[in-house]
């Protein structure tokens, strides 16, 4: 594959990212706008499989079988890692507990005044392969649960949102046989869109919105079978992640000059580089094995969590989960997601939270 055109591409892209669509959603923004200084109360959140807690279906994603959630709670319960996961984190930052997945709020109504989740594994901004509800469908429910007062203005006001885009919709890119002249094209209307979506979801009345940037999609396991698990593949997948992200950086950039806050409603969380931090300088956070996956299938055709006809496993499981930065050949351990939260917290990238 030629990356030079490419490339080109992409740099063009950067110079000439139009702001258009942010320009006009932001009127909107700033007629929604109240200055609430309440304590961070609840913690409402969108996305994919690094902040579903719960919501996928059982028979959809081996989230919800043996061997997930053996470290946390104990037993599979729909976290796509050993135990706990970025939203869990974030939670804990804020002093709150989890919230309630949004599949479950009728099952668990105690958990509502905590906030709730709407993030569902698989999904993307746009629809996947995953049949899911995307970011936008995601945030109507959202939109719903306020209109069925399940929640006052009030708590709307002290609440942060955490969006979480892990890529795929890059996927779903590839597997339908996206092209690379047409990527930089793509790349600009996913980070349009995810700019639309973070005003809306501002635009209901919460106090901040944080969205992630992208991962180092090439170091993930999946990426890293050609070479057993050794090294990150630098070349597109390291690539895609690190012109996405300046995109992103733009646009938020952008948008918060826009909005003429005192304080910066919209925050980028920077995964990129907490986790190429972790995975740079495992030691420091007690990681033996920072590329290779925990749990994987016994062959290719078998992943973490599988089991043959007669019910018999087709997985494996290392000895020392908290060892491991990666659970499966794409999330993160508990231990993984406590390292990068570590690091985050070195960074002040949460500090932002609380201005």
């Amino acid at each position: 594959m030629d990356f030079f055109p490419f490339l080109l591409s992409l740099i063009f892209l950067i110079l000439h990212l139009s702001g258009r669509r942010v320009v006009e959603a932001e009127v909107n923004l700033q007629k929604h706008h109240h200055d609430h200084k309440g304590i961070i109360s609840k913690l409402f959140v969108f996305g994919d499989s690094y902040a579903d807690t719960g919501n996928i279906k059982r028979g959809l994603a081996n989230s919800w079988k043996h061997p997930y959630g053996i470290t946390f709670p104990g037993k599979p319960a729909g976290r796509f890692s050993d135990g706990r996961v970025l939203t869990d984190y974030i939670a804990k930052y804020l002093k709150v507990k989890s919230p309630v997945p949004y599949s479950l709020r009728k099952l668990m109504p105690q958990h509502l005044k905590y906030g709730m989740n709407f993030a569902f594994g698989g999904t993307g901004v746009f629809d996947t392969l995953n049949p899911g509800p995307n970011m936008t469908t995601q945030i109507n429910f959202f939109q719903q649960v306020i209109k069925d007062k399940v929640y006052t203005a009030s708590d709307i006001n002290n609440s942060v949102a955490l969006v979480s885009v892990a890529g795929n919709d890059y996927t779903r890119y590839t597997v339908t046989n996206g092209s690379v002249e047409g990527l930089p094209s793509f790349i600009e209307s996913l980070i349009n869109q995810t700019i639309t979506n973070i005003i809306r979801i501002k635009g209901l009345g919460v106090k901040k919105v944080i969205v992630n940037n992208l991962q180092p999609i090439g170091c993930l396991p999946s990426m890293t079978t050609s070479t057993s698990f050794k090294q990150c593949n630098e070349t597109s997948n390291n690539l895609l992640a690190f012109y996405h992200n300046i995109l992103l950086t733009q646009a938020v950039t952008k948008l918060n000059q826009q909005t003429k806050h005192h304080s910066k409603p919209f925050l980028i969380l920077n995964l990129y580089d907490s986790f190429m931090s972790v995975l740079n300088h495992p030691s420091t956070h007690n990681i033996r094995d920072e590329l290779r996956p925990c749990c994987v299938g016994v062959s290719s055709k078998y992943f973490c969590g599988s089991v043959d006809e007669n019910n018999v496993k087709k997985y494996l499981v290392c000895e020392k989960p908290k060892s491991a930065f990666f659970w499966d050949l794409v999330h993160p351990t508990e231990a993984g997601w406590h390292a990068v939260y570590n690091k985050l917290r070195i960074m002040n990238a949460l500090q932002q939270i609380h201005d």
